[in-house]
């Protein structure tokens, strides 16, 4: 059983693609770790996992 999924999740700023076509699933008692230089869209993720954000195209 998975905790998180996420499929095919886009998101724009205006211009700035931020998220493409992002893809992957966490289960149930997994641990899981995002790294990613700065502006890789990590907050991002999160920000829309947390439903503080929209996304522009896909699922979580």
């Amino acid at each position: 059983m998975n905790a998180i999924n996420v499929n095919q999740l886009s998101h724009r700023y205006g211009a700035v693609q931020t998220l493409h076509e992002v893809s992957f699933s966490v289960e149930k008692g997994e641990l899981f770790g995002l790294i990613g230089p700065d502006g890789a869209g990590k907050t991002t993720l999160f920000r829309i996992l947390c439903s503080l954000l929209l996304p522009c195209e896909g699922k979580a």
